[in-house]
């Protein structure tokens, strides 16, 4: 075996990838609707067996923000035991994807979706875990937890404990915002980290009446689905999900890695097999009954900026997080809840992309459009269909755009009027074409030439022979169609 040259680089970057990756595996279990451990878990198969699998070197994975609003929903329809079979389903379906050589066509997903789709999930999480900061259950829907906010913090103002607990929240937001102002030796400890250890203490210090982690140990987490939960796989509805987690956690890290290439000019992603890796990781997860995995921008960004060299640092992360989760499960016990909400706000405002919604508002504004259409359907509806709207207006603008059909009319005054089709006449364009058509004299013979079109498809075919049939009837000579060769 040979020896790693960057081995130095790669166990200081594997310090700081586990500090950043650790508050985030607890805190998206815990907004997951599920036990803390089973972050953990998450976080340790994305570190150890996704961490050694070929694809891209440098992007870490563990359980997103990006998926919490989905797991929970699973969790909340189908339960526990089910979640375990899902991942593993889709996992399954990650690696015969990748197999397949599918991967690279993620890459053609438009951006706008998977920004839109990124702050749906962003406001639906900043929106569930103000609930959270404030100690109160959160509504079921979207729709509903924003609605409810009013009510919540009258309610929240009149409890003396849920003022404490928004205080730990709103705390733990303003030390990981303020953290970046701190000189370049501080932040070496990552916000997170460092936000979650002064709340943890202050709450202690201080006697807060807040809630705090449940731990249940790591192996009594670790719960294999039974042969029960496997026979929910013949429902439509939990196939619909296992196909959402696939779709979903796919795109997020190809996406993600595409990012990561742009941060460092080591050896390029390849698609394909990053796909393998990642469906290799949730079928591990889902045979273990974890939260379902993807690459975290976060902390992949975390490992290049630490100088990572080799996937030494992403192995060795997913170590230091076996070795927190067996030999120290008790100091969970002491991270306050709100700490954590606070943690996956600050994660949620983040995945809002003001800057890109507002550079597409000037220059594209059909893709901004998309982008916020998404977005509020994922709210609105649930993240699966809201990503299915948002594919699908992107690509009716694209057929539309890819539709420009030109009309020429000549008219000499006597003869025949001369007509002339070019570009890609489309159904999309059938009305306009139509209406021009139909708008030429009903007294005089017309050439239709229609050898300039790249594309006819049938419905605009069958459209303008009826056009055509219908103009002859008026007494005139039939309409000449000239036909591309």
């Amino acid at each position: 075996m040979t020896k790693n040259p960057y081995l130095r680089q790669d166990f200081a970057a594997s310090l700081v990838v586990f500090l950043v990756a650790l508050p985030l595996c607890v805190g998206v279990a815990v907004a997951s609707g599920v036990p803390a451990e089973l972050g953990l878990i998450t976080g340790i198969v994305g570190g150890i067996v996704t961490g050694l699998l070929p694809g891209s070197s440098l992007q870490v994975s563990g359980p997103a923000a990006g998926l919490t609003v989905l797991v929970f929903e699973a969790v909340q329809e189908f339960g526990l035991p089910a979640l375990g079979v899902i991942v593993l389903a889709a996992g399954l379906l990650q690696l015969v994807m990748g197999a397949l050589k599918l991967g690279r066509y993620f890459r053609a997903i438009s951006l706008s979706v998977v920004e839109g789709m990124l702050a749906g999930i962003g406001l639906v999480i900043i929106a569930g875990q103000l609930y959270a900061a404030a100690g109160l259950k959160a509504p079921a829907s979207g729709v509903d937890k924003i609605l409810g906010l009013p009510g919540a913090a009258v309610d929240a103002f009149g409890s003396t404990d849920a003022l404490a607990s928004l205080a730990v929240g709103a705390g733990t937001v303003a030390v990981m915002v303020g953290w970046k102002k701190l000189p370049k030796q501080a932040q070496s400890v990552p916000g997170a980290l460092a936000a979650v250890a002064l709340a943890t203490v202050a709450t202690l210090a201080l006697s807060l009446p807040v809630a705090t982690v449940e731990v249940n140990g790591l192996l009594d987490s670790v719960q294999p689905p039974g042969l029960d939960a496997f026979g929910e796989l013949a429902s439509p509805a939990l196939l619909g999900t296992v196909l959402a987690f696939t779709l979903i956690a796919s795109a997020e890290s190809l996406f993600s890695a595409a990012a990561v290439d742009r941060l460092h000019d080591g050896p390029r992603t390849e698609y394909d097999k990053e796909l393998m890796a990642q469906g290799a990781g949730n079928a591990v997860c889902g045979a273990l009954g974890a939260l379902p995995m993807t690459a975290v921008i976060v902390r992949s960004s975390a490992n290049v900026a630490a100088g990572a060299r080799t996937k030494a640092s992403r192995v060795l992360h997913g170590v230091w997080l076996l070795l927190f989760a067996a030999l120290l499960p008790s100091a969970l016990a002491l991270i306050p809840l709100p700490a954590l909400a606070g943690v996956l706000v600050h994660a949620g405002w983040k995945l809002i992309p003001f800057r890109q919604i507002a550079a597409l508002w000037r220059g594209h504004r059909g893709e901004a459009l998309i982008l916020v259409v998404t977005a509020v359907s994922i709210v609105a509806v649930n993240m699966f269909e809201g990503v299915l709207i948002g594919i699908a207006l992107s690509v009716v603008k694209t057929a539309w755009e890819a539709s420009h059909v030109k009309l020429e009319v000549v008219d000499k005054g006597a003869g025949p009027v001369q007509a002339r089709l070019s570009g890609n006449a489309t159904f999309l364009r059938l009305p306009k074409i139509l209406g021009s058509l139909e708008s030429l004299p009903q007294d005089r013979p017309v050439e239709l030439d229609l050898s300039g079109l790249h594309h006819l498809d049938h419905a605009c075919r069958t459209a303008l022979e009826s056009w055509a049939e219908r103009h002859s009837h008026s007494g005139i000579e039939p309409v000449k169609l000239t036909m591309a060769a």
